[in-house]
């Protein structure tokens, strides 16, 4: 498949003196960005990445704690980012969904006193969930979820994202 041409270039001298009146020699560069995509997309290259660990923001006031797991992931070498809205879990929980997160990672008050933080393995939680004929039972189950001890959590985010590859 043709996708055509993802960047392209020249000179803008013209342009340069339609908004200025001067003529001043200049050049530049683009890059098609939608059909760079397309390219990545249609190859499957994009399919075979994970996306980032998703450390949801269940202190609304102050993600700092968010934002301190996040780079601590980055730090280790693992994609990773911090939710930064206001939204409660479900919203949350869809948006890491739709980033195709492997993990979320979920700390507040509870597992900031406990010094643990509590991990969902989003691909095994599916696995285990499609076995689950009620919500309540779900409830109970809580399919890929767990908790682990802050010292812990590289080690145990890290098992999740090589699983998958």
């Amino acid at each position: 498949m043709r996708i055509g041409s993802v960047g392209g270039g020249g000179r803008y001298d013209d342009l340069v003196a339609r908004f200025t009146g001067e003529k001043i020699p200049a050049t530049g560069f683009s890059v098609g960005i939608s059909r760079l995509a397309s390219a990545f997309s249609i190859s499957g290259v994009l399919n075979a990445l994970n996306g980032p660990v998703v450390v949801l923001n269940m202190d609304r006031d102050d993600p700092s704690e968010a934002l301190k797991l996040a780079t601590e992931l980055r730090a280790a070498g693992l994609r990773a980012e911090a939710y930064m809205g206001s939204s409660g879990m479900r919203p949350q929980m869809k948006y890491a969904d739709r980033r195709q997160a492997p993990a979320v990672i979920m700390v507040g008050s509870d597992e900031l006193e406990k010094g643990e933080e509590t991990i969902k393995d989003l691909k095994e939680g599916a696995r285990q969930a499609a076995a689950i004929e009620s919500n309540e039972a779900y409830r109970e189950a809580r399919p890929g979820q767990f908790e682990a001890p802050r010292s812990e959590m590289v080690d145990r985010i890290r098992d999740i994202v090589e699983a998958e590859q």
